[in-house]
């Protein structure tokens, strides 16, 4: 399984849209078959769903997510997990356990707007980069 996780240095970024990378895996049988950083191309609505989609990924983990693009993921059947914080190789570990568990989005619509390339303070509580 081929999976995308919204990276900010070692850790998930709670914009999934606006985090300046993602990693890259590939799970096979319980093992890491491949790891990959790619560079977040833009925040365009539909860009990145379509971006992770023809990089074959088939599920993607990040700390937040707006319903829209919720949907645009569900439009390339791209599943979705979000609530997700920590760093990126302990996410990777509990991938290939099977163990890691989604919950309520980290982040607010729109709270999001500007971090990344552009920003360098979220707009919510908890969290300063």
């Amino acid at each position: 399984m081929r999976i995308a996780i919204s990276t900010d240095g070692g850790s998930v970024s709670a914009h999934f849209g606006r985090c300046p990378s993602f990693t890259v895996v590939d799970i096979e049988n319980g093992k890491v078959a491949k790891k990959e950083f790619v560079a977040n191309p833009g925040h365009q609505p539909g860009a990145i769903p379509l971006f992770l989609h023809e990089k074959g990924v088939e599920c993607i983990v990040a700390g937040g997510m707006g319903g829209r693009a919720e949907e645009f993921f569900q439009q390339y059947k791209i599943r979705t997990v979000v609530g997700i914080s920590g760093s990126i190789d302990e996410v990777i570990e509990k991938l290939r356990n099977g163990t890691l568990v989604g919950g309520e989005s980290l982040c607010k619509p729109g709270a999001g707007k500007g971090y990344g390339v552009e920003k360098t303070v979220c707009d919510h509580s908890g969290e300063d980069k």
